[in-house]
């Protein structure tokens, strides 16, 4: 039986594809790829309790909350894992959201990962279960890769994950965002899908020049989109120390690397006095030990 008492908190944190290279276009409409993801220090915030309603309830704070649509994956999350698994006591939710919308940053895809890497939990399954993997699947392609939040590549249409990638290390890292909307589809929409197809993915051939000099095939197609993008890559190539920049996912967060945390601090100020009303997040990429996405959560029963 459930604690009336129960309380726990959950971390979602941000993805930032290292590379995206499109593949083609399929059959079904979507398209296939290939991308190297990482994982970030910036990370929403779920805290958890039985409900007293009977239902599931969900409330939205922080500094995103206002874009956020209130029947997002986390809800559809929950509901799909009781179809699909067993039963949930009605949860009352409190997303803590300081990942932006629509950013290609996976806001939404970790705040899925995370409940269900509780609800997984709470019946003695891992988050590479088939049975966890085809839910996430089945609700968005970047929720599998978020489901450990650890470095790796994901292929096809992002649900197929290679195992990780053990040579990866920390990195600094600066993130901005010019605070324009960027929709997915739009991107795609740009992108000449008919020359992409069976596109050669030669380049990188180790983990480290990947994460340092891979290519993202829709950066092009998203500065056609949004035109902001393309002054922020540029500004954040120029800064001092900077290993290169490049759009994260369809956009419009983009991202620079740097060696040292001293470095990516001067960056971070310099880029301020130029664009002082665009978001940023100075931080760093960090694989994510499993402990540490769950602190504070108690079993539901017992």
């Amino acid at each position: 039986m459930a604690e009336t008492g129960y309380s726990a908190t959950l971390i979602a944190p941000a993805k930032i594809n290292l590379s995206l290279t499109v593949l083609g276009r399929r059959d079904d409409g979507f398209h296939d790829l290939i991308s190297l993801v990482a994982f970030a220090d910036l990370h929403d915030r779920l805290s958890v309790t039985l409900s007293e309603t009977g239902s599931d309830q969900l409330t939205v704070a922080g500094p995103f909350a206002g874009s956020l649509d209130r029947d997002n994956l986390v809800l559809k999350a929950i509901s799909a894992f009781r179809k699909e698994i067993g039963p949930v006591p009605p949860l009352s939710i409190t997303l803590h959201k300081a990942i932006p919308v629509a950013a290609g940053l996976g806001g939404g895809s970790a705040d899925a990962a995370a409940i269900l890497r509780l609800l997984a939990r709470e019946h003695g399954l891992t988050t590479m279960a088939p049975s966890i993997q085809a839910i996430a699947a089945g609700l968005g392609a970047d929720i599998p890769v978020c489901l450990d939040s650890r470095c790796r590549y994901m292929r096809g249409t992002g649900t197929t994950l290679d195992p990780e990638e053990s040579g990866f290390a920390r990195y600094p890292a600066l993130l901005v965002n010019p605070g324009v909307a960027v929709p997915t589809g739009a991107v795609f929409g740009a992108l000449a899908a008919e020359q992409k197809a069976g596109r050669d993915i030669s380049g990188p051939r180790s983990l480290a020049e990947d994460i340092v000099t891979g290519r993202n095939d829709l950066e092009a197609p998203a500065v056609a989109v949004a035109p902001e993008i393309g002054p922020v890559l540029s500004a954040l190539s120029d800064l001092p120390g900077a290993l290169g920049a490049r759009l994260s996912g369809s956009g419009a967060t983009c991202f620079a690397l740097f060696e040292t945390d001293s470095e990516r601090d001067r960056a971070a100020e310099r880029f301020r006095q130029t664009y002082p009303a665009y978001w940023l997040h100075a931080g760093a990429l960090r694989n994510w030990e499993m402990d540490s996405l769950f602190p504070q959560t108690p079993a539901f029963s017992g």
